[in-house]
């Protein structure tokens, strides 16, 4: 599309060096292309906070490269930070009233970190809702992942998620269900996408209130949907954004959990991610972290480096494809005024007249 490095956050120079098309500031401006402003708001925690500004940029990144695509990442209250991140925060994010008043195309939820037993009692809800029903009435259309699904669910449609027996993770396959929508044009009918939640919106009840379900898995359940007018409101429950190495990640912070008694289990493998020789890697370390916390030894570095050439994204290129499906039908839609959620003459309640 391709990014445009408007400001000097660390996260352009990283995906340059990855080799990700980005334009400075003085070319763009010698382009005669149209802009699209996107908006993310990034509510994850601290350790993840400039990772997953990297996973949804290199997604907008990878759409089409006639549009010049500006984002603009910032934050709500209601969530706690180390010094280090709200100064990173403090530098390089925008105030929610400069985003108001300067106005966006488009805007991207993260999710969260949750802390209370139902979602309205997290510090960050009163805020999130507040972006939310701005963008209702000011942004044509706002993509929602994981925990932000479940949250703008539950406060559109009074749908409370349900708590699973056990953390639903791993790479799950999924088919898509509605073969005519935009978002899911040219897309493999069969493909992965990573899980890691504990909480579950189920598809009957999102169909009971009217959402359009585009992708579904039989272990997984809903990925894909729509709000019922089929685009203002896109709900991710999987995290098509993970990079190869993020359930790595997860599991390695788990196994440090229980090294350090925060968990009484030991974590099991995320479900069809880790091959039969990473399975034995890791299943020979846990012996060792085992044996480690019950006489108190010093822990063996986590072998991480040797199951590393084993991982397979194999969910980016579809992640790819519903973005560039859904930045391209904002492009379609929108004013060149950014202020302006649509064109003149769409109607907001049925803006692809679906």
């Amino acid at each position: 599309m391709p990014l445009v490095a408007h400001t000097d956050l660390p996260t352009f120079e990283r995906l340059r060096e990855e080799g990700e098309e980005i334009v400075d500031p003085e070319r763009a401006s010698h382009q005669d292309i149209r802009e699209i402003h996107i908006g993310l708001l990034n509510m994850m925690p601290d350790a993840a906070l400039e990772a997953t500004e990297r996973q949804f940029f290199r997604l907008v990144g990878a759409c089409n490269q006639i549009v010049q695509f500006h984002v603009h990442p910032f934050t709500v209250k209601g969530l706690s930070r180390s010094p280090q991140a709200q100064a990173h925060i403090d530098k390089y994010y925008e105030p929610f009233e400069k985003i108001k008043q300067d106005g966006l195309d488009a805007l991207i939820i993260s999710g969260a970190n949750v802390t209370r037993e139902s979602l309205p009692e997290e510090d960050f809800w009163r805020p999130l809702t507040e972006v939310f029903s701005w963008a209702r009435e000011n942004v044509a259309s706002v993509l929602c992942s994981c925990l932000a699904t479940h949250a703008i669910i539950q406060y559109r449609y009074g749908i409370a998620r349900t708590r699973l027996p056990a953390k639903r993770w791993g790479v799950f396959a999924h088919k898509v269900i509605d073969h005519s929508h935009p978002l899911v044009a040219e897309i493999n009918t069969r493909f992965d996408v990573p899980h890691s939640r504990f909480n579950e919106i189920f598809q009957s009840d999102m169909e009971r209130h009217g959402l359009k379900i585009l992708a579904a898995s039989k272990e997984a359940g809903v990925h894909l949907a729509v709000s019922e007018d089929g685009f203002r409101i896109v709900f991710f429950q999987g995290h098509p954004e993970y990079d190869d190495i993020s359930l790595l990640k997860e599991y390695k912070r788990e196994v440090m959990r229980f090294y350090q008694s925060e968990l009484a289990d030991y974590p099991p493998f995320p479900d069809h991610y880790f091959n039969d020789t990473v399975q034995r890697i890791f299943a020979d370390y846990e012996q060792h972290v085992r044996a480690a916390r019950q006489t108190g030894r010093e822990l063996d570095k986590f072998p991480e480096h040797l199951v590393l050439e084993h991982l397979d994204n194999t969910w980016r290129d579809t992640a790819k494809a519903v973005f560039n499906n859904w930045l391209g039908k904002v492009y379609q839609l929108t004013d060149q005024d950014r202020r302006k959620p649509f064109m003149d003459g769409i109607d907001p309640d049925n803006p692809l007249d679906l």
